[in-house]
């Protein structure tokens, strides 16, 4: 194995830490890495070229006061493939909050679980207010770069897709949000558009736009809601954009105090709005269906008058009933909620009836599943297979990865072993693919028995077949959220466009 080590980040973690979700498979890194010519066990197949990309959350400093998984710094995976040969790249995400707090070296932001007052530095980011954007949640490729966001809303932080080279924050010529940009901004591989949203605590509480293959910001509409909301997630088909309204957010008394405090409504519905890609404020269609809460929609599509979404129901978003963990350990308060097994998110169907007004909805599995993929080629537009990551009980982190058959319902289940851990999955169209499962898995395992990560390639038609390569990576990496994949032809940067960043 090559290997170049990059640069080794600041931190100042306890050696023998024992905070769930800064040891065991959640153990930070710390280095940056280039390596090539790596150890495989396979071969990686030629005609699978573009980057596999995956984003982590990494502690690097101790609390003011409470850590949450999700306050760590963003570190950038990506794998490169062409020509049958592949190449790892690790970056830090160059956030004005990680810079500020490595020369600090020390936590300057309160986290998701700690009051705001006890932030230290003197401005924030996010959809409450003075909160760190550690772009750490999700990545997309767009106009050929990677961009990293935020779950509360935050910049867009772009880099490279191979190099991992920082190219500083999204500007759009200026019209960046100053609201943000939410987690899980939407590709439409087929026209090149980006769809996101953003929400905050100040009406109407909620934005959609659309950025252009060239990116210009074509689209930016209020979607008003009724107070401050918790979307995490948005769907689209070719001509309709799906945003939400679901019966779990702040406390309003909460907030008046300057808490926030979620409360799941049980007998409020689910709200769901219809707006068209291009459309108004007033061209939105609203729907009602039973309440719960999503975090993540797999797909949505048309179907002549029905608008079908597919996503991942919780029937106990408030993890009712279980005990909580701040009564024998202030430092976990809320960490029960992480498991998705306790919140019991199972893989559901709504239809849409453009003619009617009406929805209705059926669950598509009894198993405990989250993180889904599909075939970007097929986002928006009617589909057959989710490729989900199991959830394992207890812990915010996946076991196992299922191919998912939705119209069939047949769940093929892939297991790595025990004491191993993957991450979301992508579905890489081969070259010249011409069927929707032709192509390959790619994820990257937590091999806490050997101490190791590996990239592993299946063949998603077969994946149970076994992996069609292993290539071990230089280190073992933590586990964390959001991938994604990005073919050959999409990563060649705009060329003689105005620029769309800012340094």
């Amino acid at each position: 194995m090559a290997v170049e080590t990059r640069r080794t980040v600041a931190s100042a973690l306890p050696p023998d830490d024992t905070h769930p979700y800064r040891s065991g498979p959640w153990r930070p890194q710390t280095t940056e890495y280039d390596a090539w010519d790596m150890p495989v066990i396979g071969e990686i197949p030629d005609d699978l070229n573009g980057v596999y990309l995956r984003n982590t959350e990494t502690a690097l400093f101790e609390p003011i006061k409470r850590y949450h998984p999700f306050d760590g710094d963003g570190l950038l995976h990506a794998m490169s493939f062409e020509n049958g040969e592949a190449r790892y790249t690790s970056r830090f995400v160059q956030t004005d909050a990680f810079v500020a707090e490595q020369q600090a070296k020390q936590s300057l932001w309160a986290g998701i679980a700690e009051h705001p007052s006890n932030t230290i530095a003197a401005t924030g980011r996010g959809a409450r207010g003075m909160m760190k954007d550690n772009a750490s949640t999700d990545v997309i490729v767009h106009g050929g770069q990677a961009l990293a966001s935020f779950y509360q809303c935050g910049d867009l932080y772009a880099l490279d897709p191979r190099t991992l080279e920082d190219q500083g924050r999204a500007s759009w010529g200026g019209k960046f949000p100053a609201e943000g940009v939410s987690a899980h901004p939407k590709l439409d591989e087929h026209t090149g558009e980006m769809m996101f949203f953003n929400y905050s605590v100040d009406a109407p509480y909620m934005h959609y736009g659309v950025l252009s293959r060239d990116g210009e910001l074509t689209n930016y509409v209020d979607i008003p809601l009724p107070g401050p909301r918790l979307p995490h997630d948005m769907a689209f088909t070719e001509n309709w954009s799906i945003l939400n309204d679901l019966p779990l957010f702040w406390r309003p008394d909460a907030l008046a105090d300057g808490y926030y405090s979620n409360k799941f409504h049980r007998d409020m519905p689910s709200r769901f709005a219809l707006i068209p890609r291009h459309g108004t404020t007033d061209d939105i269609r609203w729907f009602e269906a039973e309440p719960t809460f999503v975090l993540h929609w797999i797909n949505a599509y048309e179907d002549g008058d029905e608008v079908v979404l597919e996503g991942f129901f919780q029937h106990n978003p408030t993890a009712k009933g279980i005990p909580r963990s701040a009564e024998s350990i202030s430092e976990y308060k809320g960490f029960e909620t992480l498991d998705m097994n306790v919140l019991q998110a199972r893989a559901h169907r709504w239809r849409f009836n453009l003619a009617t007004g009406e929805t209705t909805e059926e669950q598509l599995s009894d198993r405990c599943a989250e993180f889904p993929m599909i075939n970007g080629r097929y986002g928006g537009r009617r589909h057959r297979y989710a490729y989900e990551a199991r959830c394992t009980p207890g812990l915010f982190a996946f076991d196992a990865l299922i191919k998912h058959d939705v119209d069939n319902g047949v769940e093929e289940v892939i297991e790595f072993g025990d004491g191993v851990f993957v991450s979301e999955t992508v579905m890489a169209p081969r070259d010249g693919s011409t069927a929707e499962d032709d192509g390959y898995l790619i994820t990257f395992t937590t091999d806490m028995v050997n101490d190791w990560s590996e990239c592993v390639v299946l063949d998603a038609a077969r994946p149970n077949d076994g992996p069609v390569a292993r290539i071990r990576l230089p280190e073992r990496i933590s586990s964390g959220t959001h991938s994604t994949w990005a073919p050959l032809q999409d990563l060649t940067p705009l060329r003689d466009k105005t620029p769309l960043r800012d340094k």
